[in-house]
């Protein structure tokens, strides 16, 4: 099973000690280092204040954070976990994109969604009715900056008629396509669109504020395997669909209160169900003690998981 570390970009709050060239470069090679598949940023450009009092985030701009970190490794992909499509043109998203995957060597994974905070669509100008629409809308016109010349589409607030974009992106035909949320819309945006789904555990209580549907045990997330598998049936789908979900019984990792062996017992019941990956989070309160926590969980818990 692979393993994405989330990196603290959204620690804004401690500054250098994780929002900056150093700190980000120190923490990917650890993570390379420790057996890391993957670092991983979040997006949020234009945060409401109210959102933020009640437990929102701030983030660095994911492509430059992840170009800090691709210039600090050689090995580990670069995973946005996730970028919202629709606030940015389709071809802007390609352009950093394709920029990303060409200066790494090929080690991008676009982990996408259709975003779910309204007054963050008000504040980029974007309509929030219509984000499943654009979401779709943008992946189909990137594949097209990605692998054509002299582009022809029309998007729903965008004309595109002999257009190229280059360079192309290194992985051919494009970067894998890593689908957020845990919707049915999502789900059939990363079956019929994608190369892989990244859902989210998500308590009931939480889906009226995330804008999306409980996820709170394995069998609901063999459940909804189970639903993507008849959709691929159904399309014709022919390459089996990654499955990245964020770890979750990590926050008292690094103390005595962790417990390891109920972790990767849900890892194996989530690799039974058809997980192939986990993006893991490790709580710290400094660059350091990240850092070691890193190491650690290469040293303690990747070895042992399936």
């Amino acid at each position: 099973m692979r393993c994405a570390l989330i990196l603290h970009t959204q620690r804004v709050d401690l500054g250098p000690e994780f929002c900056s060239a150093e700190a980000v470069s120190a923490v990917a090679r650890a993570a390379e280092r420790s057996g890391f598949d993957a670092v991983a940023v979040t997006d949020h450009p234009m945060p409401q204040d109210e959102w933020m009092r009640s437990g929102g985030h701030h983030a660095l701009d994911p492509f430059v954070a992840l170009s800090f970190a691709a210039a600090a490794t050689t090995r580990a992909r670069l995973l946005t976990f996730i970028y919202v499509l629709p606030y940015r043109n389709p071809f802007l998203s390609a352009k950093a994109a394709a920029s990303l995957d060409v200066l790494s060597g090929g080690r991008f994974v676009f982990g996408v969604a259709a975003g779910y905070l309204e007054p963050e669509f008000q504040a980029l100008g974007v309509d929030f009715a219509e984000r499943d629409d654009l979401a779709d809308e943008a992946i189909r016109a990137m594949k097209l900056a990605w692998t054509r010349t002299g582009v022809e589409f029309e998007g729903r607030h965008f004309r595109c008629h002999g257009h190229t974009q280059l360079p192309h992106p290194v992985q051919q035909p494009y970067p894998p396509i890593w689908v957020g949320g845990n919707s049915r819309r999502a789900i059939r945006r990363a079956v019929e669109l994608g190369d892989g789904w990244m859902p989210i555990f998500n308590p009931a209580t939480h889906a009226g504020r995330r804008r999306t549907p409980a996820i709170e045990s394995p069998a609901d997330v063999r459940a909804r395997i189970e639903y993507a598998h008849a959709l691929g049936s159904a399309c014709g789908r022919r390459t089996p669909l990654e499955v990245t979900i964020t770890a979750r019984g990590l926050a008292a990792f690094g103390t005595p209160a962790f417990d390891r062996d109920g972790f990767l017992a849900e890892a194996a019941e989530l690799g039974a169900a058809g997980v192939t990956g986990l993006a893991v989070n490790l709580p710290a309160a400094s660059r350091a003690e990240h850092v070691e926590r890193v190491e650690r969980f290469g040293e303690d818990v990747l070895p042992h998981l399936p």
